[in-house]
């Protein structure tokens, strides 16, 4: 939250008419946001392999993310945890990256990292490289933006996908410890909003949102895009969807989940999930570029909500 203060009242000298107050500036560009830069992080990151929970590619993704964060000036933890899986107890990293702010309040940005297990040669361009490759790129533009608001932080889950079927100890293990976390360091009310990105660069982007999120949050993803003039590109789903942002909502956080779960050769088709021709040709700069200018405008307006001076399309 920014507050506004006013030295005094300017009074028009022949009218006698107060003059309004200067608007005041949102602290983010959504232009500074480009898909090229999106999907270069994308097309590093996808370079790395598969990343199955607890194999040498994951090691190898976990430390590359914090090696880029590091680069981008950004200072990143790597927290590595145990938990239950269908096939004994498993190790998972999440990679969290702080952006300190002076204002009270913790915004979150997250996208899951790990790659589905049991598939020969998937690499996961779009579940979950463009989802990483989003927040990487907006690593530095939030760096370098005003610290008069909430913090923000990026976080990166591990263990999104589960091994057999979604339940208590599969699935969700990345988000489901952050939660956790937060809970027990008495951190989870000061959450204002979590922001997930999961399968937003596909070619066709049609971002439908789950209808298991805050309410706000969705209206605020809505006249965000409207702002950005992408409105068409986004929709309320007509069903839930049990994502990384679930754990959140289940502990009393506001969340929302941006996903394009239409992801296929053709429409209403979703036949490249999940499968090796999770590529990076089926992607799109331009998704990439939408989606993370529509963040940016979020967070505008959730910076200063509070105080009324922005709405969430700024």
């Amino acid at each position: 939250m920014k507050r506004v203060f006013l030295s005094g009242l300017l009074l028009c000298a022949s009218c006698g008419q107060q003059q309004a107050p200067p608007a005041p500036t949102p602290p983010y560009d959504p232009s500074a946001l480009t898909g090229e830069s999106a999907y270069r992080e994308v097309e590093q990151f996808v370079a790395l392999g598969s990343k199955v929970p607890g194999t040498e590619g994951a090691r190898r993704a976990a430390t590359a993310l914090v090696n880029r964060l590091t680069s981008l000036g950004v200072t990143a933890e790597r927290d590595e945890f145990h938990d239950a899986t269908p096939e004994g107890t498993g190790v998972f990293v999440n990679v969290t990256a702080m952006l300190p702010g002076t204002k009270p309040g913790l915004i979150i940005l997250a996208a899951h990292w790990d790659t589905k297990s049991g598939i020969e040669g998937f690499v996961g361009a779009n579940d979950s490289g463009s989802g990483v490759g989003v927040l990487l790129a907006l690593a530095p533009i939030l760096k370098t933006g005003t610290k008069e608001r909430p913090s923000v932080m990026l976080a990166f889950l591990d263990g999104e996908e589960c091994r057999v079927n979604y339940g208590p100890n599969d699935g969700l293990h990345g988000s489901r410890h952050l939660v956790a976390g937060l809970v027990a360091t008495g951190r989870a009310g000061a959450v204002r909003a979590m922001i997930l990105l999961d399968m937003v660069g596909d070619r066709d982007l049609n971002v439908a949102i789950p209808r298991n999120g805050t309410p706000e949050l969705i209206s605020a993803v809505f006249k965000a895009a409207e702002a950005n003039g992408v409105r068409e590109k986004f929709s309320l789903a007509g069903n839930a969807v049990l994502d990384d942002h679930q754990p959140f909502l289940d502990a009393g956080m506001p969340a929302v989940d941006l996903i394009d779960f239409d992801y296929g050769s053709g429409p209403g088709l979703n036949d490249y999930w999940h499968t090796p021709a999770d590529t990076l040709d089926k992607l799109n700069p331009a998704s990439l570029e939408t989606v993370g200018r529509v963040v940016l405008r979020m967070l505008n307006g959730l910076y200063y909500s509070a105080s009324g001076s922005l709405s969430p399309a700024n």
